[in-house]
């Protein structure tokens, strides 16, 4: 290359090769890489688990199970906003069903998607921690409780 010209190197692979280099040596290693992998990427794309494998000798096979059985990995990009609504006793009680099935027709996604625009990933969870707000859901870690079908709407648009 001539003078000044420099390979473009991308961050995040350089952010994972210091990941893998740090923990190289380590057995039991394998979830914190993932874990740190997915800081860095916002989840794990197949290229990624290549890699790992390759540099970890570890096999693709077993990396997949690792990753599909512990429900924090992803395998598909999340939306800007993560939508967790609790089906936990206290908001099932009150009414978190009609809630869910009021946040599904509005975003058109399912337990686990993430609208087509990217917007939001929608995820049920069993508990946030605030049964006294019952039903509650949280979007991206901001708690909004005592809800009703009714409110959902605007609370979405609360959200780019």
């Amino acid at each position: 290359m001539g003078e000044g010209c420099q390979e473009l190197v991308d961050p995040k692979e350089e952010k994972l090769e210091e990941v893998i280099h740090r923990y190289r040596s380590q057995k039991g290693a394998l979830i914190p890489i993932l874990q740190q992998a997915q800081d860095i990427y916002g989840y794990l794309p197949e290229h990624v688990l290549r890699h790992i494998s390759q540099q970890m000798k570890i096999p693709i096979a077993k990396i997949y199970g690792v990753v599909t059985f512990y429900a924090q990995f992803r395998l598909t990009p999340i939306g800007r906003n993560v939508l967790s609504i609790c089906l936990g006793t206290a908001c099932h009680v009150r009414g978190g069903a009609k809630v869910l099935d009021t946040i599904e027709k509005e975003l058109k996604v399912k337990d686990g998607e993430t609208t087509e625009d990217g917007r939001f990933t929608l995820e049920i969870v069993n508990c946030i921690g605030a049964c006294g707000l019952a039903p509650v859901i949280s979007v991206n870690g901001e708690v909004h409780g005592r809800l009703t079908p009714e409110q959902i709407p605007g609370i979405l648009a609360k959200y780019e």
